[in-house]
């Protein structure tokens, strides 16, 4: 059977985990999934509703986020190539108590509960998968945790910037500061300080035997 092209981004990152992925159990994988588009705008996910769906992304851009006192508060982002869900509702069974909006119009591969279940029973090879994206989330949310209490709110941008150069290009500003726990106003001095940082950094010399170099090739 031809590969379905929505299938092809999803079908790489399963046999980056596990390369020894059989064909027989990439179709049966297959059978349980369905695709949904999302414009800019509109909500995989609402506060007080059972996730019932991990979902791929194909393309696009995601935020999480929670309403505190009224505020939203943005907990994460997810854009193509990650899987984006409400995990502590998708797992307990619990209303979810965040919302997953689009931030551009995405793609996604959505995998129910339900069919997780039954995959899990269908392919010994899907439990290692499952397991393997588990722990990566797992790792992230630690890492996560662990900067927000021990790195500086500059640090913790020019991380952004440095690792994560695409949330700096296709979310907006004040987005980023919910997400670093700041206002627009203190991200702007964050930014200021790390624009004279940057500034304040003396350029190499050219070592010597490079000008000799330049100097010979010089008519």
């Amino acid at each position: 059977m031809e590969p379905s092209p929505q299938f092809e981004r999803i079908r790489a990152y399963y046999l980056s985990l596990l390369p020894a992925l059989t064909g027989e159990a990439w179709e049966l994988c297959t059978e349980h999934f369905t695709v949904r588009t999302l414009k800019k705008g509109e909500f995989l996910q609402k506060q007080g509703v059972v996730a019932n769906h991990v979902s791929f992304l194909n393309y696009g851009l995601l935020r999480m986020y929670h309403l505190v006192d009224g505020r939203e508060k943005i907990s994460e982002f997810f854009k193509e190539g990650d899987y984006a869900a409400d995990y502590r509702s998708f797992l307990m069974r619990e209303p979810a108590n965040t919302y997953v909006q689009a931030l551009e119009d995405t793609e996604v591969v959505d995998l129910s509960f339900d069919d997780l279940q039954e995959i899990y029973k269908q392919i010994p090879e899907a439990n290692y998968i499952g397991r393997l994206i588990a722990e990566e989330l797992f790792k992230d949310m630690c890492r996560r945790t662990t900067t927000q209490v021990t790195v500086s709110i500059d640090d913790q941008y020019a991380a952004i910037v440095r690792d994560k150069p695409w949330l700096v290009q296709r979310v907006p500003q004040y987005m980023i500061a919910s997400y670093l726990g700041v206002t627009p106003e203190a991200l702007s001095r964050i930014k200021s300080r790390a624009g004279k940082r940057s500034r304040k950094i003396p350029l190499r010399p050219v070592p010597a035997v490079t000008t000799e170099i330049i100097s010979a090739a010089q008519p």
